[in-house]
């Protein structure tokens, strides 16, 4: 039992294929490399803390996609302050749960396919001036390198 469930889950993994693009201004969902603010990739350093995610470039008010077929569970508030660009929002589907942050979604939930519109990236600038825009995805398991997938 608990081996045919390991098998199922493994190829749902290899089923899901690699994610969608994340950015129409960045169809290649390259990460943000080394700026003012540090790097963009999984695990950087930020002060005695690590990034728990992945920026993926994206100017500003460019239209955002589903990186894979799922749900939108709810809106989620990387920031918990009310800044301009505190908005984002919790996916899960073929196996996966994350949250993507940056954005201004059309909706925070129901059903959504591997690239249908999202929403939009939010003024990153207006927050972090000097900094490479981009959308920050990380998996709910923030344990776990979203880079593999994208």
């Amino acid at each position: 039992m608990l081996k045919g469930l390991i098998l199922l889950f493994l190829f749902s993994q290899v089923a899901a294929g690699r994610w969608g693009k994340l950015c129409h201004s960045n169809p290649t969902n390259r990460v943000r490399g080394t700026d003012s603010y540090g790097s963009g990739a999984y695990g950087a350093p930020r002060g005695k803390l690590r990034h728990l995610g992945v920026d993926v470039r994206c100017n500003d008010n460019s239209t955002t996609y589903a990186p894979f077929t799922g749900r939108l569970i709810k809106r989620v508030n990387p920031y918990d302050n009310g800044n301009a660009i505190d908005n984002g929002v919790m996916m899960k589907g073929q196996g996966y749960c994350v949250k993507i942050f940056n954005i201004e979604p059309d909706r925070y939930s129901g059903a959504i396919t591997k690239g249908q519109r999202l929403g939009r990236l939010l003024n990153v600038q207006r927050v972090y001036k000097g900094i490479t825009s981009h959308v920050h995805i990380e998996m709910c398991n923030t344990s776990v390198d979203p880079t593999p997938n994208l």
